[in-house]
């Protein structure tokens, strides 16, 4: 990529992310009962964006030479990867969150490296298992459970 065009896709970024966090605080602190409110979701990602922005501003100012080597667009993979997302939420409410968001992973890790299906399945299966436990349990969020014929 251009230097140019990473450096204004950072201060673009930046500028999202302050949005997500300064919006985050409009939102109710608390629903349904939960103790972790639907704020702390879009805040997190707004630190998370923010302080990615600040390590590709940082990158661009470290190379010197202005141009990184070309690379290839590939299409076929971003198609999945987007067609997955969508699937993810259309479905997230219906199947629940521990097998859609397995499944979700599993897609994807294989759309970019093929030939570890073992442990795409295992860290897909973890990841969501544990993020559910703790989501749910010790944070007494609220996610979606199993679906009904399960």
């Amino acid at each position: 990529m251009e230097i140019k065009f990473d450096r204004f896709a950072s201060i673009l970024f930046l500028t999202v992310g302050v949005l997500f966090i300064i919006g985050s605080k409009h939102i109710s602190s608390s629903s349904y009962g939960s103790v972790v409110g639907p704020d702390i979701f879009p805040f997190v990602l707004g630190i998370i964006l923010v302080l990615l922005s600040i390590r590709l501003f940082y990158e661009t100012l470290i190379n010197k030479n202005g141009h990184s080597k070309k690379e290839e667009l590939q299409y076929k993979p971003f198609a999945i990867i987007i067609i997955a997302t969508l699937v993810y939420i259309l479905t997230l409410e219906s199947v629940g969150y521990v097998i859609t968001t397995f499944l979700f992973l599993v897609v994807c890790f294989q759309t970019m490296e093929r030939k570890k299906l073992i442990s795409s399945i295992i860290i897909a299966a973890a990841f969501s298992g544990i993020v559910y436990f703790l989501f749910v349990d010790v944070l007494k969020g609220t996610l979606p459970g199993w679906p009904i014929w399960f």
